[in-house]
């Protein structure tokens, strides 16, 4: 599989579908430089012609970018999205999209401990 700057919705479909499978079919949004791309959710492309705000943003500037959009079917929502780099320029952003609002975040930021709990330690955090 070769991704291009001008790669189509359908020449990314499969990588595309890919990483959405990873993310446990978070949708999941991806464009090139060149040429709009796919909006993927529950396991189905919805959109072979597709470009956000951010997708927008992220091919721009090369950086990564985490917020929500104010425009778009994702407005509001916590979205991450990153470039795609070969040879320091950017090839194509793919984003993801925090349908959780943050709340898998949370919880991982919540279940982390400053210290080790073990039997002797009368003090067993917040949550217990």
């Amino acid at each position: 599989m070769n991704i291009t700057r001008s790669s189509t919705g359908k020449e990314i479909e499969e990588i595309a579908l890919a990483i959405h499978k990873l993310v446990n079919e978070l949708p999941l949004t991806m464009r090139t430089q060149e040429s709009r791309g796919v909006r993927i959710e529950e396991g189905q492309v919805i959109d072979y012609d597709y470009s956000g705000p951010l997708l927008e943003k992220v091919l721009q500037t090369g950086e990564t970018c985490s917020e929500a959009p104010d425009s778009g079917p994702y407005a509001g929502i916590p979205v991450v999205v990153v470039p795609l780099k070969e040879n320091n320029e950017v090839i194509c952003a793919i984003g993801i999209v925090d349908i959780t609002r943050g709340l898998f975040s949370d919880m991982v930021e919540i279940s982390r401990r400053p210290e080790p709990i073990n039997e002797d330690n009368d003090h067993k955090g917040e949550f217990y």
